[in-house]
């Protein structure tokens, strides 16, 4: 379940799409947004500092395949936003994920298994004046959990439309179950505020800066996962309650000549203990009137919780050898290229895009019982991704 949770995570939601013929209607402030918009593919949060514009019909669809660490999850992803009129749209989504199963907890502890997992969500924008009111709701499913959750962002423009302004606020409810035990039952409640303001600096240059507090209450464990008091296995045991918080810098470039550059800085800690640090930087260029090209690197480390042991020498009321709660560092590697086909049969504005990633995984105190070394792995990420707005 561990495994699977980071790649909720992780999957991409569909990139925000802006209309470069509109652009030279708009203040300068606006046609920068448009140009690096346009450049970027949708690397920066956009969708915050647009808080009066609905988003236009679309017709989306992903592939997305990821390996790594004895798991592959694949499936496809299909979303679709229509407008209703000039102040209202509305959304829906469909999301599965087929997982094949054998990671390391899995084949150290039971044995190897495969599932679905399907989501549907659906979302409506509405705005007025100067305001965005987001509203969306999803629901998943797979054999041994279910997760319900709704969230609701407020988008408003300041300063003649060179400052955003934005918060929003997500509740979700998942019940936990456990393969061949009917009698296991339990639940995870969880609360997620943020924040944040989106900043035209200069006439090529754009900043955001973002909070996120987040409350989790229920079973936060796996039902499957054991830990190790001196050697023996013994049922993991988290505490039902944690909090955490996150803050994000963005800054944003645009060279001037058909590229623009971005970095990002994310830092966050809870109070288990745990503390990290991710970097990002990337580059973006045109090539023709019809390639982009994208790229990136990533780098995250963080510290391990405080109950957190590979091989614990005394008997506590919490323990846990969940690796993602260990000390840890991994790189990411990723490349994107999008083909824009232009109008297709005289209403369609049609893009398709490819993705891959390579990510690096090094744990410092996590071992591989079977080895007895410390455990390390590679995953591989590959998206396919085709847009048309009309």
């Amino acid at each position: 379940m561990a495994v699977i949770n980071l790649q909720r995570q992780s999957k991409q939601t569909s990139a925000a799409k802006f209309d470069q013929t509109q652009a030279s209607e708009r203040p300068t402030a606006w046609r920068l947004l448009w140009r690096l918009a346009t450049l970027l593919g949708g690397v920066f949060a956009f969708e915050h500092a647009q808080a009066t514009d609905v988003p236009e019909d679309s017709a989306e669809a992903m592939y997305h395949y990821y390996d790594g660490g004895g798991v592959i999850a694949s499936g496809p992803a299909l979303l679709v936003r229509k407008k209703v009129n000039d102040t209202l749209s509305l959304s829906a989504g469909y999301y599965v994920d087929s997982v094949s199963n054998a990671s390391i907890d899995v084949v150290t502890t039971a044995s190897k298994f495969k599932e679905v997992r399907q989501e549907y969500s659906f979302g409506t924008d509405y705005v007025y004046r100067d305001s965005k009111l987001s509203f969306s709701a999803a629901t998943s499913r797979e054999p041994d959990y279910t997760a319900n959750s709704f969230g609701l962002d407020i988008a408003q423009e300041t300063f003649g439309g060179m400052t955003t302004v934005n918060v929003g606020f997500t509740r979700g409810e998942d019940k936990v179950l456990k393969h061949k035990d009917p009698t296991f039952s339990d639940y995870a409640q969880h609360w997620m505020y943020r924040f944040g303001v989106a900043q035209i600096l200069t006439p090529h240059w754009i900043m955001s800066v973002n909070g996120e507090i987040v409350a989790d209450d229920g079973y936060l464990s796996s039902p499957y996962r054991v830990a190790r008091v001196f050697g023996a296995a013994v049922p993991e045991n988290d505490p039902r309650t944690r909090s955490s918080r996150a803050v994000d810098f963005k800054v944003i470039g645009d060279l001037g000549s058909r590229d623009a550059v971005h970095a990002e800085y994310r830092y966050f800690w809870d109070n288990w203990a745990i503390k990290a640090n991710t970097m990002e930087f990337g580059y973006s260029r045109y090539f023709g009137e019809n390639w982009l090209a994208d790229t990136s690197v990533r780098y995250y480390r963080q510290t391990k919780a405080l109950f957190y042991s590979d091989n614990a020498q005394s008997d506590t009321l919490y323990i846990s050898r969940n690796r993602q709660l260990s000390q840890f560092h991994d790189a990411d590697l990723g490349g994107r290229v999008t083909y824009s086909l232009g109008k297709v049969s005289g209403d369609f504005d049609v893009k398709l895009n490819a993705s891959v990633h390579y990510t690096k995984f090094n744990f410092d105190d996590f071992t591989d019982i079977r080895t007895g070394k410390l455990y390390t792995y590679g995953a591989s990420s590959v998206q396919l991704y085709a847009s048309a707005t009309f």
